[in-house]
């Protein structure tokens, strides 16, 4: 029995010995690692893939959907949706498409308020968009955002004695777009105000575009401020002194 023990003591102090039993150990974790490797590079993933061709601001359904098998390593590379999760009942953003076959990346799937267009559906009957030319000074360094709510003020001379008051107040801005009609926040920066969104009544309408065609006079937006008084309440109108004033001038034009 003792000799035994002296025989396994000798083993493991050989320097040759401990070599080789390292070597086979060091030879399995690569083995090891290489078969972990081989299996996730061909055990692919289920992803969603374009059923058709989807256009720009239409509705994913899922209908539109079916799946394909990629590789993980292909995944990592690439920011797409990998279930349908949070993708069904999304829309494909404005200026892209995406063909029969193709990934949903995130950055061309959005929710439907997102679309540039997707205000009109919520316009109550009687009701008309109206947008305000705007600039950046005019958008006090363009910190009006769409769900604030603003006055709207009307500037004008008459009989050489200068008018200011207020026209509309408590509206709210449904969109802040550019010069070429993209919502202005979008992106991180980079795009100028041209245009602020918003709805009015359709007798309304008519005078704020009577305001785009009598010289000098202009309408100031001026932000509420929701900090004080969060609870701006509906929209209301002028006094009717700015109306007549709006109907003398429009007489005036033959308008």
């Amino acid at each position: 029995m003792g000799g035994r023990k002296n025989v396994f003591a000798k083993f493991l102090t050989n320097k040759t010995t401990v070599t080789l039993v390292g070597i086979i150990l060091g030879l399995g974790v690569l083995v090891g690692f290489y078969i972990y490797r081989v299996n996730s590079q061909v055990n692919p993933t289920r992803i969603p893939v374009a059923k058709r061709d989807i256009s720009a601001t239409e509705e994913i359904t899922k209908d539109d959907i079916e799946y394909i098998k990629v590789s993980q390593t292909f995944l990592r590379k690439r920011d797409v949706y990998k279930t349908v999760n949070g993708l069904i009942g999304k829309y494909v953003s404005t200026g892209t498409s995406i063909p029969k076959g193709g990934m949903f990346y995130t950055s061309q799937v959005v929710e439907k308020k997102e679309l540039p267009n997707a205000i009109f559906d919520e316009i109550p009957e009687g009701y008309t968009i109206y947008q305000l030319r705007v600039d950046n000074t005019t958008t006090y360094a363009n910190s009006i955002y769409p769900g604030d709510k603003i006055d709207l003020w009307l500037k004008t001379t008459e009989n050489g004695i200068l008018v200011f008051g207020e026209f509309i107040s408590n509206i709210e801005v449904l969109a802040v777009r550019d010069s070429a009609g993209q919502n202005v926040f979008d992106v991180t920066s980079g795009r100028t105000p041209a245009w602020l969104l918003f709805a009015v009544k359709t007798d309304m309408y008519r005078y704020l575009k009577l305001t785009e065609n009598i010289s000098g006079m202009s309408l100031v937006p001026v932000p509420k401020n929701n900090l004080v008084n969060p609870d701006v309440g509906s929209t209301e109108y002028s006094s009717q002194e700015l109306i007549d004033l709006l109907d003398r001038e429009s007489m005036r034009m033959g308008a």
